[in-house]
């Protein structure tokens, strides 16, 4: 089984130590469900699954941990914090990764033999997206092409039946973000190490994933993605929110 668990890069030029923030909920948990790690996108932390996801996962038996990414941590610091949190718990973990955060996860599986994987309305294909955000939100997407920060919006995060006094007290919470040029000219994940299943789930309506972005995601991991019509990119936070989740935990009982 070949990884790319020890580099060159690694010993030369080691990722800087950070105090990392995870949230865990494991109390009543069952031993023999594997830990899931959700991995939260660009101007996401922890909080974004620790509302939802994380509570439910737990009432369904899953450990369940979600891990803020590092301040200014460029795709490879990112990718290093998800690895090592994975082996740090108990048994083989399960990825989540959200937007951004589920190419953390594609790359972090070419490093660590997770026990399944989720990608959650991916953005693991740079120039789509960004055409898509120019074509939605060009006030808050041009400056972020210049150096500046991108502002997402509420008709990005969520679909139409998120009241918007809700809305608006997450995006409150969405930091906004310097996005690094490499999330558009990065080079395509490497094969997971162990070939672990992996389902990747989005909505048609999604105003940042094109849906031939995530069929051609799901494509390259030999499956079809299961899709959510009418919920925004925020498939954790949305008005339907249990829905993705529901499906994903009932997706995970089956694999063994």
């Amino acid at each position: 089984m070949k990884s790319d668990l020890l580099r060159f890069e690694d010993w030369t030029n080691p990722v800087p130590a950070v105090a990392r923030e995870v949230v865990s909920l494991t109390e009543g948990v069952e031993k023999d469900r594997p830990p899931l790690l959700f991995v939260p996108g660009l101007g996401h932390g922890a909080w974004a699954f620790a509302e939802h996801w994380l509570p439910q996962a737990a009432a369904r038996g899953f450990p369940a941990h979600a891990l803020t990414p590092r301040a200014g941590g460029d795709l490879r610091a990112h990718v290093h914090d998800v690895v090592q949190v994975a082996a740090s718990l108990p048994s083989r973990t399960v990825l989540v990764g959200h937007g951004v955060g589920a190419l953390v996860v594609a790359y972090a599986m070419g490093r660590y033999p997770a026990k399944a994987a989720v990608l959650a309305a991916p953005v693991t294909e740079g120039w789509p997206t960004l055409w898509a955000a120019l074509r939605t939100n060009p006030v808050g997407t041009i400056p972020a092409l210049f150096g500046g920060r991108l502002k997402l919006s509420r008709k990005q995060l969520f679909g139409p039946d998120l009241p918007a006094e809700q809305a608006q007290r997450i995006l409150d919470r969405v930091a906004t973000a310097r996005p690094r040029r490499e999330l558009i000219t990065h080079d395509p994940a490497p094969r997971p190490v162990g070939d672990p299943p992996v389902l990747v789930v989005g909505s048609p309506d999604d105003r940042i994933v094109p849906r031939v972005s995530l069929e051609r995601t799901a494509t390259r991991y030999g499956g079809a993605p299961l899709l959510f019509p009418g919920m925004g990119h925020d498939l954790m936070l949305d008005v339907a929110w249990s829905e993705p989740i529901e499906a994903i935990l009932d997706w995970l009982g089956k694999q063994s």
